[in-house]
């Protein structure tokens, strides 16, 4: 029997999850299949690497001695497919993925088809919910692959910046303040807002960066909140409020003069989209390529 990376993934991901049920679950695996992979490793080494108990399993001193191998193992797969994905034109795949509402409506819409060009062999699948949603979803392994607004906090997932945004304030036509050469942010509190829903990515930026700036975003006034950006630009064009959205989400809008687009003096609503998926998961070469795509391409010509 060869030694393969296959059983060296089953492994490192049983020693991090402290469970070979936890681990079937993160590899789409039933349990027994995971044990006997673990099993034959054993075997192929002639030692056992994890002491079991009815209680809990621990690494033996040669899986203690293992792991960092199989950490190294399966770092380097992960760098041989980021830059083999620069090779993978004739790839014959579909791309699964889950995008939060702005980056799913509004960004990467306008990006699919030059990746398409580039890539005409894969397809593409594209879920659009909410940030908190598709944290949930990868928890939970219904989705491997996603891209959201704002980054997020948790031990089992990997994050990493792969474009850029920026918030502006967005007003109705002929509204006060889009006379105002310079808008204060003493100013726009003074007005009701429209928002997106909490747990959206565009939500938790703007109230982070405002709460950076020393305002508690309790205390806007918010008249109503909308779970989609399309509905927050629909009720600031009805005059319902103001609001704070993606530049990339109403240029179609500002071009055609029915909102108004501005900078706040002093404050800049800055961020990442992130790409996310859990540590223990090797992300299929199309999943790579994709975002290899985003990491490497000047966006702002598309965007």
């Amino acid at each position: 029997m060869a030694l393969n990376f296959h059983q060296l993934h089953i492994f490192y991901t049983v020693a991090e999850k402290g469970s070979f049920s936890h681990a079937a679950q993160a590899l789409h695996m039933t349990q027994p299949a995971v044990t006997m992979q673990v099993q034959s490793l054993e075997e192929y080494f002639g030692t056992k690497l994890f002491n079991r108990s009815t209680k809990k399993i621990e690494l033996s001193e040669a899986g203690r001695t293992l792991l960092p191998y199989a950490k190294r193992s399966i770092d380097l797969m992960k760098e041989t497919d980021i830059g083999m994905s620069k090779f993978t034109h004739m790839l014959e795949d579909r791309l699964y993925l889950g995008a939060s509402m702005t980056v799913g409506e509004y960004i990467l819409p306008r990006l699919l088809g030059p990746f398409g060009k580039e890539y005409p062999n894969i397809s593409v699948s594209m879920k659009v919910i909410n940030t908190r949603q598709i944290l949930e979803e990868v928890l939970n392994h219904q989705l491997n692959f996603g891209l959201v607004e704002a980054e997020v906090q948790h031990p089992d997932v990997h994050v990493e910046a792969v474009m850029n945004d920026e918030l502006v304030l967005i007003l109705p036509k002929e509204h006060p303040l889009s006379a105002c050469p310079s808008v204060q942010l003493e100013d726009v509190l003074q007005y009701s807002f429209v928002l997106r829903e909490q747990g959206s990515g565009t939500r938790r930026v703007m109230e982070e960066e405002l709460a950076k700036a020393g305002i508690d975003p309790g205390e806007m006034k918010i008249v109503m909140e909308l779970g989609s950006t399309g509905a927050v630009k629909s009720a600031v064009e009805a005059g319902l409020g103001i609001s704070i959205l993606s530049q990339s989400s109403v240029k179609h809008e500002a071009a055609l003069g029915v909102l108004q687009v501005k900078d706040i003096e002093g404050i800049r609503f800055s961020r990442s989209f992130y790409a996310i998926y859990l540590n223990s998961t090797i992300l299929p070469i199309s999943a790579v390529t994709f975002v290899s795509f985003l990491r490497e391409r000047d966006l702002s010509q598309w965007l």
